[in-house]
């Protein structure tokens, strides 16, 4: 298994307003039985869906201009609530490969990380003005850049960061932990026998 450097995002975004938006309503907790996370992308927010639904307001993640978005624009305190490990999948799942937005729950922050999607933090006033224009242009371009910690969008640009490790475990791929041990699964052997509770001596 290669290790996965994450530098840049390119892709289109979808705009989803609101502050305290917690696991439950992510991925609410009737789907969390499985033994897996396959399939959980198909009940991402589903009840914020049907509820948009039946007041004829269609919501974001269902609205079809978004179907190709890879980029996630929220408010403050996104993924806030239990710390359900299930809510970053369903969004990664989903085909996002990155979140920006106002803030972070600190362990939503974490289980992202562990996955390889990044979650940036910007200003207010610009996570309004980009929602304001995938709203306007869906199609609209962006780019998310880590290394440069800015956000591009059309023909202007903010500032989006992470907190320094965060920032530097996607640079460099360490973010993956099993790539990491495969990677060097020499040493883990080498050490795994001179551990008795594993080489059984």
């Amino acid at each position: 298994m290669p290790i996965e450097r994450v530098t840049r995002i390119e892709g289109t975004g979808l705009p989803l307003r609101g502050n305290n938006i917690d696991t439950d309503r992510i991925i609410p907790a009737r789907f969390l039985r499985s033994v897996t996370f396959e399939g959980l992308e198909n009940h991402l927010f589903e009840d914020d869906v049907a509820q948009a639904t039946e007041r004829g307001t269609p919501h974001p993640i269902a609205d079809d201009k978004y179907r190709t978005a890879s980029i996630l624009v929220v408010n403050g305190n996104f993924g806030c609530g239990s710390s359900r490990e299930h809510a970053p999948q369903a969004i990664r799942r989903k085909g996002f490969r990155a979140v920006v937005g106002e803030s972070f729950s600190e362990i939503f922050f974490g289980n992202s990380v562990a996955m390889g999607m990044p979650c940036l933090t910007a200003a207010p006033a610009d996570i309004e003005r980009l929602q304001g224009a995938i709203d306007a242009e869906p199609s609209l371009p962006i780019v998310v850049d880590l290394e440069a910690q800015r956000v591009r969008c059309g023909g202007w640009e903010m500032a989006a960061s992470l907190p320094a490790a965060a920032r530097e475990s996607f640079l460099d791929g360490s973010w993956d932990g099993t790539a990491l041990l495969l990677d060097r699964f020499e040493e883990v052997e080498r050490t795994a026998s001179r551990l008795p509770y594993v080489a059984g001596w």
